[in-house]
């Protein structure tokens, strides 16, 4: 039936909590900022606005001491300098370095849109005017409550905005590891290790690293012991060696990890290079 030909032809696309979808139909596995290292860089741009305040205050007063200020027109420069560090600084700042403050630049985070591109002038005006309400006027109490109960750990701003903060900072490459092992090489390919316990896949692959200045005996037998533990973990279970086993599944690990790894280094390196920051297929928000 042409219904059904039709139908056989359209293939769902699945996007998880921390996937986009591009123009191309292209789902990209995304990193937000966790919700800890978001509060901190947001404690550090409030504390830089802090500073800004007492500063302000110091020089104010000197100046009315000494009879150059008058005291009538104080409350407009106070006007004036809350209105700077609260909405003008942040929102020029976040334009000009496409999303990222001191803060964020600290934590390695970046301000981006909800479909992964960069953010403009928009957004950052949004978040800092909503940022008045809750950051100063609630201490970050309504920012706090809200981001607790968000899957991105967006603020009200963000979610006012269309934005949230990624993360920009990718963990370093694995250690090096000899490679898969011939007589494995077709068990590698389809191989499940993904179930193998981050300590578990840090000690096999530390005693690959020294297995070569290890005696005999001891050698072969932390291997064995080794060998008992990630099979539990791993699927399909190849015979042979317990050693050879234990280098290729450390081997196994680390290739894919680092395909994912450059992965997330090109998307990253994609978005920060973006002029318009909209991707093909999106309208501007």
């Amino acid at each position: 039936m042409p219904a059904e030909r039709a139908a056989a032809r359209v293939h769902a696309v699945e996007i998880h909590q921390d996937e986009i979808l591009t123009g191309e139909a292209v789902a990209l596995d995304v990193q937000p900022i966790g919700y800890f290292l978001r509060a901190l860089g947001v404690l550090i741009d409030m504390l830089l606005g802090v500073i800004v305040f007492v500063l302000f205050g110091l020089v104010a007063s000197w100046l009315v001491g000494q009879g150059i200020l008058d005291d009538a027109i104080l409350p407009i420069l106070a006007i004036v300098v809350v209105a700077l560090v609260m909405v003008v600084i942040p929102t020029v700042v976040e334009t000009a370095s496409r999303g990222r403050s001191l803060g964020k630049l600290a934590v390695g985070g970046r301000i981006v849109r909800s479909d992964g591109g960069a953010s403009g002038f928009r957004h950052a005006f949004i978040r800092a005017l909503v940022g008045v309400l809750e950051l100063w006027l609630t201490v970050g109490a309504v920012a706090a409550l809200v981001g607790a109960f968000t899957p991105r750990s967006q603020r009200l701003g963000d979610l006012m905005a269309g934005t949230y903060s990624e993360r920009t900072r990718t963990p370093p490459l694995p250690a090096y590891s000899p490679g898969i092992p011939p007589v494995l090489t077709e068990w590698a390919a389809g191989a499940d290790v993904a179930r193998l316990p981050d300590r578990l896949a840090r000690r096999i692959a530390q005693f690959v690293g020294h297995a070569e200045k290890m005696a005999p005996a001891p050698r072969a037998r932390v291997a064995e012991s080794l060998a008992d533990e990630v099979a539990a973990h791993v699927s399909p279970v190849p015979g042979g060696d317990p050693e050879t086993f234990i280098r290729a599944v450390v081997a196994v690990r680390r290739d894919r990890e680092l395909r994912a790894l450059q992965l997330e280094a090109q998307r990253v390196a994609t978005l920060t290079s973006a002029t318009t920051g909209t991707p093909r297929g999106f309208p501007e928000r």
